[in-house]
């Protein structure tokens, strides 16, 4: 299959949407963005670029946009999906008329359903069926980077081992390097829990604390990490891979993490509103740090930062309070 050109229909024009479109089409495929804007299409089909989201970037000529789903999936040999995880059902069905049973999809999207929580891959397949055709597209990969050709890798996770191997050949450049995992429901908590954890670590930097205070969040927040991982069917080993440490570490580190961000102004005094509002960007972590713990308290997992995070976004705590309150907890061992 290696050096065929398909074309591939990527659900969602957004920042990331537009990054994955342009390294399909540098791996020589044609790629078809659906935008719900009809502003983005003429964008993108006119001028080569995004006039929303990463609008510095010129995209390949084998780029381009419409507004039809018909259109975007008509003959597509695979999908990408990339849409906010709190649409990602309704994004499900918009497709289902217009693919085959055997279609692969890859979802790039990030969270957990809050009224099921259900993770990516469960609603794809309750909505389609076929749960070996459906992977899951993660790692530390802002899409300002990606998008310029910065070298970046990612891991493809799937419990089908022909469709991990398929859009690892499909996405795979000389700087976007690609790798396959059969545990997608370990990548995909990983993926929503970092932004979380991100959070968290840019309210430590709004506080004024210091490397040290960010270093002890992201490590405590890789153990609840693991822990919730293992309770949830997936291996612990995931959150050493790509999927896990890696895009904690870009997430909580960069300067292009809008969770990490909105963790800093939330420190100052900024709410989750205000901040949308100002950006156009969804916070992903601000819904999963609600639907992760859940899904932790469900299993009688104890994760006390994300915890910390939810109390003040959605029973609101003050942020110097909940950090505090981090700080009295009881003293455990390191690994428990």
């Amino acid at each position: 299959m290696k050096g065929a050109v398909m074309k591939v229909a990527v659900i969602g024009a957004g920042s990331w949407g537009t990054a994955l479109a342009n390294v399909l089409a540098t791996a020589g495929h044609d790629a078809v963005l659906w935008a719900r804007k009809e502003e983005v299409c003429a964008g993108i089909n006119d001028n080569h670029r995004n006039p929303r989201y990463l609008t510095d970037a010129v995209l390949g000529g084998n780029v381009s946009a419409t507004s039809s789903h018909e259109r975007a999936l008509a003959e597509a040999q695979a999908v990408v999906v990339v849409t906010p995880s709190s649409i990602l059902r309704q994004a499900a069905r918009d497709i289902a008329p217009f693919i085959g049973p055997d279609t692969p999809i890859a979802i790039c999207s990030k969270g957990v359903e809050a009224e099921t929580g259900f993770l990516p891959v469960e609603i794809f397949e309750e909505e389609l069926g076929g749960r070996d055709r459906i992977a899951a597209l993660t790692g530390p990969n802002h899409a300002e980077e990606v998008v310029k050709g910065i070298a970046s890798g990612t891991v493809i996770a799937s419990s089908g081992a022909d469709t991990a191997l398929f859009f690892q050949d499909l996405f795979a450049t000389e700087t976007f390097r690609t790798y396959v995992s059969d545990d997608i429901v370990g990548a995909e908590v990983c993926a929503a829990f970092k932004n979380v954890i991100a959070i968290a670590v840019g309210a430590a930097y709004g506080f004024g604390m210091g490397d040290n205070t960010a270093a002890l969040i992201m490590t405590r927040g890789l153990a609840e990490m693991s822990r919730l991982v293992e309770a949830c069917g997936g291996s612990a080993m995931t959150c050493l891979g790509l999927a896990g440490v890696g895009d904690l570490i870009a997430t909580c580190t960069s300067e292009h993490s809008r969770n990490r961000t909105f963790g800093y102004r939330m420190a100052q005094g900024t709410t989750l509103e205000q901040y949308k509002a100002e950006t156009h960007m969804v916070v992903e972590g601000a819904l999963a740090c609600k639907t992760l713990g859940a899904l932790a308290d469900a299993r009688e997992v104890e994760l006390p930062i994300t915890s910390m995070v939810r109390s003040v976004l959605w029973e609101g705590v003050d942020p110097k309070v909940a950090a505090a309150a981090l700080f009295d907890r009881s003293l455990k061992p390191e690994f428990y």
